[in-house]
């Protein structure tokens, strides 16, 4: 994993991320962790695709090779 993903991630840990997925699916939840693949686990994770109607998922794996951007918090 190239360095720069790893230290956007692991200062990301514990902090609310903003997802982007294959297929246009967006994502946010608080990231619990990652691997070299680039795989995330969120918690309390929602579903803010459609921001009128936001769907709470609860915890969540994402597989890393559908993970299109990751925004760290500011």
């Amino acid at each position: 994993m190239a360095e720069m993903i790893e230290r956007v991630l692991e200062r990301s840990i514990g902090k609310t991320v903003l997802i982007k997925l294959r297929g246009g699916k967006t994502l946010r939840g608080l990231l619990e962790g990652y691997d070299q693949h680039v795989n995330l686990v969120l918690k309390d994770a929602e579903d803010i695709t459609n921001t009128e109607n936001t769907v709470l998922i609860g915890t969540i794996v994402l597989r890393g090779d559908n993970v299109i951007m990751i925004s760290p918090p500011p």
